[in-house]
This record gives C-alpha cells, sequence and structure tokens, in this order.
C-alpha cells in the first residue's frame, strides 16, 4: 500500500478481518503450487502471506506501511516481510507468481506498478489481484466529499486509484502483461458492529478529515453517517458498496 502514509494495524485486525477473509477467492485462483517463489504486494498484516506459505510456496510479503509490515513480522516471525512500496522494488525475473489482494487502488502510480510487477515475474509468470474497481465505494466517497465540502470549500484530492476493466488491461498489457481474465463485479460487504461505518472510515478515508479541527471533525463524522444510513445501512448492519476488479495476467 502506498498511498496512505499511516494505518492503524490493530484496527485493521480487530474490525476489518474482512479484507483478508473475502481475499479467500482470490487465493484459490492464484493456485500456489509447492515450490513456487511468491511475491504478495500489499500483504498487509500478512494473514493470506501464511496461506500461501500453507501451500507450500516460498512467498515473500512486501508492503509500503511500516504499521502493516510490523505487525505481519509479529504475527509470522517465520516468513520474510519487506518494507518498500510496489512502484520501486527491483525485482528481476524472481517470481513465478505475484499475488495482490485489496491494495493496488492505494497505488496512484499504476503504470510504475505495473511495470514494476511485470519485472518482477518470470517468464510466464502470473499476476493474480483483486482490488476496488470502477464505482468502488461511490455513496461513502459523495458522502464524505459533500460533507467535506460543506466545511472546508474543497476536498482533498482522493487517494485511491479505482480503474475499469478496459483501462487496467491496457495497462498491463503495454508492459508485457497478457491479461487472460478480468471481471468487475459488486461485492456488498458488511461492516463490523453498529460503529462498523465511523470505524471504517477512520480505517481508510480519515485523510479527509486530518485538516479539521477536533470539533469540527467529530461533527463532520455524525454528518456523513447521517447521509449514509438511509443508503447503506440495512437491519443487520452496515454495507460497504464495494466493487472489485478481479485480473489474471500472464507475462509473455
Amino acid at each position: 500500500m502506498t498511498a496512505k502514509s499511516t494505518w492503524d494495524a490493530e484496527l485493521y485486525e480487530a474490525k476489518h478481518g474482512f479484507v483478508w477473509q473475502l481475499g479467500q477467492g482470490v487465493l484459490d485462483v492464484l493456485d500456489p503450487q509447492p515450490g513456487e517463489r511468491i511475491l504478495d504486494v500489499g500483504c498487509g498484516t500478512g494473514q493470506l502471506t501464511q496461506q500461501i506459505a500453507d501451500r507450500g510456496a516460498q512467498v515473500i510479503g512486501l508492503d509500503a506501511s511500516p504499521e502493516m509490515i510490523g505487525q505481519a513480522r509479529q504475527n509470522y516471525p517465520h516468513l520474510k516481510f519487506v518494507l518498500e512500496n510496489v512502484t520501486e522494488m527491483d525485482f528481476s525475473d524472481e517470481f513465478d507468481a505475484i499475488f495482490s489482494n485489496a491494495a493496488l487502488h492505494w497505488v496512484l502510480d499504476a503504470e510504475s506498478a505495473a511495470g514494476a510487477m511485470a519485472g518482477a515475474l518470470r517468464k510466464h509468470g502470473r499476476l493474480v489481484a483483486e482490488f476496488g474497481g470502477h464505482g468502488n465505494i461511490r455513496e461513502i466517497v459523495n458522502a464524505i466529499e459533500s460533507v467535506i465540502l460543506r466545511y472546508m470549500g474543497t476536498a482533498p484530492a482522493s487517494l485511491s486509484y479505482f480503474p475499469s476493466i478496459g483501462e487496467y488491461a491496457s495497462l498491463l498489457e503495454a508492459r508485457g502483461l497478457e491479461v487472460r481474465f478480468a471481471s468487475l463485479f459488486d461485492r456488498p460487504t458488511p461492516l463490523e458492529g453498529p460503529q462498523g461505518m465511523e470505524n471504517w472510515i477512520r480505517q481508510f478515508k480519515w485523510y479527509y478529515f486530518n485538516a479539521l479541527p477536533v470539533t469540527p471533525q467529530r461533527q463532520a463524522m455524525t454528518e456523513v453517517i447521517d447521509e449514509l444510513r438511509p443508503r447503506l445501512y440495512r437491519d443487520d448492519g452496515w454495507i460497504a458498496d464495494y466493487r472489485r476488479l478481479r485480473v489474471v495476467a500472464v507475462k509473455v
């Protein structure tokens, strides 16, 4: 992860376990094999990295967040984790596969990331990734931006990258990765507990609120929650309006 400079790894693990739990499907698509060398880009706190290792692969976890890497190393001290930005990594023809779950939407320089991943793969190596696609969390972002505009007159630039299939496929193919599969799909995602939406915003979108003093921050958060409640709150709790882009590509 690159666009967000700091992460609350404790909150991430306590309230947002769905991030790696919902990564099971894309891990099955990866289908890691014993002896394969695999890079987990945006590994977070390491749960899926460990599952790749459990299938017999040699895996390295990579993340740009010191908080996430620190927690991953505590969780799985027997695995190798690297603190590095995917756009700056210099692996060369080293991996049979690159896996990435819920991370590449934080990388605003998608072209450099694609080039670095292509360079890290061996010939015929595969990229298997899932992340936020076009239209992801549109309701949440619209509510946040409308409230922040009332307080500040302007809203910070988004730190997320949510491409369409065509946009991302073209980007990968320009760097020697042949797209074999791509799917953009809705995945409404339950958030844990009555404070689920507030916890989610504090974890993933708090940069919108950083410029406000503490009291207006609280007021703005209350207004965002009130605006979202009719749209994303159900009888059984909060829902995040996720849309995911899943891609499989091969280095040719």
